[in-house]
């Protein structure tokens, strides 16, 4: 489970907990059960390891540290993974804005079919979809012999890198916006339609504006795993240091080789990432409660109801 998995279950769990106490529905001895509880698991799952990662890239001071950072091969995986992010996270918000439009606003054929498809990278593990593409794009694959003939590369290159971030990350955005546009329904749109708005009009002015913090909470999401990935990547890169290392990799060699300060080093990078990452997301949170778009947090951890899986 990833440190911002953990400190939003987290927070449902103290959210329930305060309600719970508010309305008087349980004895006052479970909150001074369950919180403490709380507040270990946080402190031994996120503070301690992350405390540790910056001690460990600092342990021989500041400037080993930079020199790590500033290794062409850590600025080659810090390269390579800003481009995988800068890719795959506008075509997922592309795709998870059509998808979620069409699941919300329309029933057609093939409907459940469609949902079934977006949580498919959730229920299959990461390395499995970077075989699957080895499989296709590889030298014995499908379509490895025509790529090989006319000279190209997909695995071992930024192609196969990209094509297994998109897979992975693809059901964020859309798995944020199907239940809050739900909840929403289509009046207004329909309303503007009536009035002779054209599609184009009808989102800019009247879906977008509702859905604008939920979608911005997918996108950082998906950012975020994006960057963070490692399963898919490790099958399909190939591992060749300086061209095909993503950052995550980079910190698995480097640990390997037993060069711990520049591993923590990277690792830092990253962890800095999940910091940012969690201090817009909580804002985001905030103004998803503000503006009445309620839910997003939990409809990421919970399933689509079964009355909305019906083609």
């Amino acid at each position: 489970m990833s440190p911002l998995n953990i400190v939003v279950t987290i927070g449902i769990l103290l959210k329930r907990i305060k309600d719970a106490h508010t309305n008087k529905l349980e004895p006052f001895w479970i909150k001074c059960v369950l919180i403490p509880v709380a507040l270990l698991f946080l402190t031994l799952f996120l503070f301690i390891p992350l405390v540790a990662v910056f001690a460990e890239a600092l342990k021989k001071g500041w400037d080993v540290y930079v020199e790590a950072i500033l290794d062409p091969d850590a600025i080659s995986a810090i390269k390579l993974t800003l481009i995988a992010a800068v890719i795959s996270v506008p075509l997922n918000l592309v795709f998870g804005v059509c998808a979620a439009w069409a699941i919300a606003k329309f029933d057609f054929r093939g409907k459940s079919i469609l949902l079934t498809l977006i949580d498919l990278p959730f229920s299959v593990s990461p390395v499995i979809s970077g075989l699957i593409y080895v499989l296709m794009f590889g030298t014995q694959g499908w379509i490895g012999p025509w790529l090989q003939e006319h000279d190209i590369k997909i695995l071992f290159a930024v192609p196969g890198i990209v094509l297994a971030t998109v897979f992975i990350t693809f059901p964020f955005v859309a798995r944020e916006l199907i239940p809050l546009m739900q909840a929403q329904g289509s009046e207004e749109e329909e309303a503007g339609l009536v009035l002779g708005a054209s599609g184009w009009q009808i989102f800019r002015r009247v879906t977008l504006p509702n859905i604008k913090w939920g979608l911005l909470y997918g996108v950082i999401l998906c950012n975020a795993r994006a960057m963070g990935e490692f399963g898919a990547v490790s099958v399909v890169s190939g591992h060749i240091r300086g061209e095909t290392n993503t950052m995550p990799l980079q910190v698995e060699i480097l640990y390997n080789e037993y060069n711990f300060t520049a591993a923590f080093a990277i690792a830092s990078l990253l962890a800095l990432l999940a910091l940012v990452t969690l201090a817009i997301k909580s804002f985001i949170e905030w103004r998803l409660h503000q503006s009445g778009e309620t839910g997003a947090d939990e409809a990421a951890l919970m399933p689509l109801p079964l009355e909305n899986r019906s083609a």
